[in-house]
């Protein structure tokens, strides 16, 4: 936390996968969510990630990954801002930006 490449950008832009580059975030949904990961309240659209139900290191939690691809990308949680109340804290490993002009 607090050392991956993205989690103080505050640049417009496109976070992409970095397995195969679909979208996945763009830059006005990201937020200080105080974890020190890249954290967002929406992905790009309906169906550019996925969400998969992950029961590993004795906890449940819900692992989010790359519709197009599968490559893992972070976990969601119900814990972010308003309107969809969502936190979709994502690892800067598995982000590419691409900055808008």
């Amino acid at each position: 936390a607090f050392t991956g490449e993205y989690w103080d950008n505050k640049d417009a832009g496109t976070y992409k996968c970095v397995c195969c580059g679909q979208d996945l975030f763009v830059a006005d949904t990201k937020f200080d969510s105080g974890t020190g990961w890249p954290s967002f309240w929406k992905p790009v659209a309906d169906g550019h990630v996925k969400e998969i139900r992950d029961a590993s290191h004795g906890m449940v939690r819900t692992e989010v990954v790359c519709s197009k691809c599968g490559a893992h990308l972070g976990h969601v949680f119900d814990d972010g801002p308003p309107p969809t109340h969502k936190r979709y804290c994502m690892n800067s490993a598995s982000l590419r930006f691409n900055k808008k002009d």
